[in-house]
């Protein structure tokens, strides 16, 4: 794995999602919850975690903004950084087991990050009733996307139960700049990035100028569906589609759910489909057997799907690189194989949208309006979406922490004024998917898991 590359600014996009959180219910908190088959060493753990920090700068940096400046905030070193603020240690209680470790874990991701201080904290939970641990990771999801997440993981763990300690690399010089030189920085930045942009306008408008010479009606057509694909993206969706799931909170409930990676991908493989296919179609089988059996049958939901926009030649660029898809999800289909042939001509047609190009300039457009305008804006996007479905392509090897194998890996992504939130996270031969649960919007968050393994067992069984 190559060296993680990390820019010093916001990109205009995380920018946009630091801003939105003035509404708490638009928070972006990513939870993450590791099982490890024994308890960590505290002193291995801290100097793992220690060494992260000085190889990912952004486990060391806090967000600086200027409310007078028009750049977006920028990534600086926290000069007094403490890692004893960002890890903590607990003894499990109750019944000592998973499911004692997800209630922990709720509180921890209800609570808004201290933005005086870098944006992540692990509790690492001890004594499980297996003779395990576990640990709680909460990160930002301004600081990354579920797949920058992975790449930072991967730089994070051990690949041997006893691997030999190495020496600590330097830490970051913390610079803290000025009330002037913050001006300064951020009109250099704003005056680099214009002139980047300049430089590209000929180029840009010389291509347009020969391609609508060459084929007017053509362009006209692109321009339009260029504009209407803008429309589907910005579009306000401030009423759920379903009947039952219509109210929002800022609590949580967290569940798992579990399975062979190899079953789901045989299952996928015989509608001539993919792994996404098979977690959407289990997604809408589930959804469909909820609304079911508490009286309030659907055709469809509203749907909001990460779409990754990383190059195969991007490198180890971290950071957030998607766009956010939302479409309607049929959920009414009772056959796993055309269930799994229509999800995938819809993500097809989602990939295929030509605003998704154009995530990052209209969150600069964005960015511009007032605080409170911006907000408004984007959270009327966001209010009315039933569920968010996230694949996550995880570890294909063992990895290890401080002498503890990691025995599951589950991710609990933010429901960002959704009502559910499913995280597919692939570890070794097993899908691990983080149920995150608005508890207002589902009143039986048992009932809800268990429709949804049972949604999986349809496809499984297709």
């Amino acid at each position: 794995m190559g060296e993680l590359r990390f820019e010093h600014r916001m990109t205009d996009a995380d920018a946009l999602m630091w801003t939105i959180e003035k509404d708490p219910l638009l928070r972006s908190t990513i939870t993450a919850v590791l099982r490890l088959d024994a308890d960590p060493d505290e002193k291995r753990l801290r100097q793992l975690l220690e060494r992260g920090t000085r190889l990912v700068p952004r486990m060391r940096q806090r967000v600086r903004g200027n409310p007078y400046s028009i750049a977006p905030p920028r990534w600086e070193v926290d000069p007094h950084f403490d890692l004893d603020y960002h890890l903590r240690w607990v003894r499990a209680a109750g019944d000592r087991d998973l499911r004692s470790v997800l209630d922990l874990a709720e509180p921890m991701a209800m609570q808004g990050f201290d933005r005086a201080r870098p944006l992540w904290e692990c509790l690492v939970v001890t004594d499980l009733a297996d003779g395990g641990a576990a640990l709680v990771m909460k990160i930002h999801h301004a600081i990354t996307d579920g797949v920058g997440a992975v790449q930072i993981a991967l730089v994070l763990f051990e690949l041997e139960r006893e691997a030999d300690l190495v020496e600590l690399p330097d830490a970051p010089d913390a610079v803290v700049m000025g009330q002037l030189q913050r001006f300064i920085d951020a009109f250099e930045h704003e005056r680099r990035r214009n002139l980047g942009i300049a430089k590209r306008v000929p180029d840009v408008a010389a291509g347009a100028v020969a391609s609508a010479v060459a084929d007017p009606l053509g362009t006209a057509r692109r321009l339009g569906e260029t504009a209407a694909s803008v429309a589907r993206l910005a579009a306000p969706a401030n009423v759920p589609l379903s009947p039952v799931m219509t109210q929002r909170s800022l609590s949580v409930h967290f569940d798992t759910v579990s399975l062979p990676l190899g079953d789901a991908k045989a299952a996928a493989k015989r509608a001539g489909g993919r792994l996404n296919d098979a977690f959407l179609a289990a997604t809408a089988a589930g959804l469909r057997r909820y609304h079911e059996e508490v009286g309030a049958p659907v055709e469809a939901l509203r749907i909001s799907m990460p779409i990754n926009l990383r190059a195969e030649d991007e490198g180890e660029r971290t950071g957030n690189n998607f766009a956010p898809a939302r479409f309607v999800l049929p959920v009414a289909e009772t056959d796993p194989a055309a269930a799994m042939a229509t999800m995938r001509e819809l993500v097809a047609e989602q990939r295929a949208e030509p605003a998704l190009a154009m995530v990052d300039p209209l969150a600069r457009v964005l960015n511009r309006l007032p605080t409170s305008v911006a907000t408004g804006l984007f959270g009327a996007m966001l209010r009315g979406i039933d569920v968010v479905a996230s694949n996550v392509p995880g570890a294909p090897i063992e990895l290890f922490t401080a002498g503890g194998r990691v025995e599951e890996m589950f991710a609990l992504g933010p429901m960002a004024g959704a009502a559910v939130n499913l995280t597919l996270l692939s570890y070794l031969d097993t899908i691990h998917i983080g149920v995150n649960l608005d508890p207002a919007a589902v009143t039986d968050p048992e009932r809800f898991v268990a429709c949804y393994r049972a949604g999986w067992e349809e496809v499984l069984a297709a």
